[in-house]
């Protein structure tokens, strides 16, 4: 195969805002856009991307052994996204699928952003004192007496790109006393960005706040579990802005509903889309954002072109910035 190919894989924004992102692609080959349920098998996903030999991807579908074992020629997947949970790194190897991600601190600030936005939101009951108005039921205001993040004692799950951020943002924007757990990152890192290492019990029974901005890995899958949850504070409130498997949703709903949990924010769930009969829905005190927390303009742009620069580096033969999975017979 001499002619290259590149499909747009479930992204709802590579190619929306900034269209010359595309343009520019159609400079190297034909480019086409594609939506699959998430869930999609493998062979199915292959078949139907057979002749494409390049991919921009979002977080979904599941590019796992099946899909590479009847996919044909696959040069690159460039992630539109800096996590790659959802792609056989091993199986892309075999393959000689070059995998590339988005440099961390491309998303760094707007997703650490989010994540405290959304925060802000539900404790200061933003949203429901909007629609009051809305509704014209200025005079109602009473009924949204929130609770301050000044001063709060927040526990940060995960303090890599993202969570330092927020790390940095709730201790020198709000004085706020924060603490992390975090396997991976000692004292010393973590003081950079204003917080102290915790265990991970210490950081249940002390939050105020919590907030969610870890890597889902094996051993971080539902950590929010119910007995997470029986060992918080009462009313404390979680923002997520990295993963829906974090928590575990049935444990998040009965804190809600026990009144555990005063407010729950989150950008992220375990199976997207979110639908009407989503049962956090059900609660006036959720924030549910739909997986928005790179979407700044600044930060879309910024996205787009790295992933247009690892197509014209895969076309040239070159290996692009930040490839994950970085052996492949299509690299001069």
């Amino acid at each position: 195969m001499t002619e290259n190919k590149i499909a747009i894989v479930n992204s709802s924004s590579f190619g929306k805002i900034f269209k010359e992102h595309i343009t520019q692609l159609e400079t190297i080959g034909q480019v086409e856009s594609f939506n699959f349920d998430q869930n999609i098998p493998g062979k199915e996903l292959a078949e139907a991307l057979n002749g494409y030999n390049m991919i921009i991807s979002s977080v979904t579908p599941f590019f796992m052994d099946e899909f590479f074992r009847y996919k044909d020629e696959l040069k690159i997947i460039s992630r539109h996204g800096i996590g790659y949970n959802n792609i056989d790194l091993d199986a892309a190897r075999k393959h000689n699928t070059v995998v590339s991600i988005i440099p961390a601190l491309v998303e760094r600030d707007a997703v650490a952003e989010q994540n405290v936005t959304n925060l802000l939101n539900i404790m200061r009951q933003v949203n429901q004192s909007s629609q009051a108005v809305r509704n014209d039921h200025w005079e109602k205001r009473a009924n949204f007496v929130g609770n301050s993040l000044f001063n709060k004692k927040v526990g940060l799950i995960g303090i890599g790109n993202t969570g330092s951020g927020v790390a940095e943002i709730l201790n020198y924007g709000f004085r706020c006393d924060v603490m992390s757990f975090d396997p991976n990152k000692d004292q010393l890192y973590m003081s950079q960005f204003g917080a102290r290492k915790v265990e991970f019990e210490e950081l249940l029974k002390s939050s105020d706040v919590i907030c969610l901005c870890a890597n889902l890995t094996e051993e971080s899958y539902h950590l929010i579990d119910k007995y997470a949850v029986s060992m918080m504070k009462d009313h404390v409130y979680i923002s997520n802005s990295a993963r829906g498997a974090l928590v575990n949703e049935e444990a998040i709903i009965e804190g809600l509903a026990s009144g555990k949990i005063a407010g729950f924010a989150t950008d992220v769930l375990e199976k997207e889309p979110g639908r009407l009969n989503h049962p956090y829905l059900s609660f006036d005190n959720i924030i549910m954002t739909p997986h928005t927390g790179a979407y700044t303009m600044e930060c879309l742009e910024e996205m787009g072109k790295k992933c247009v620069q690892d197509i014209e580096y895969m076309a040239e033969g070159k290996l692009p910035i930040r490839s994950i999975q970085a052996e492949s017979k299509y690299i001069k």
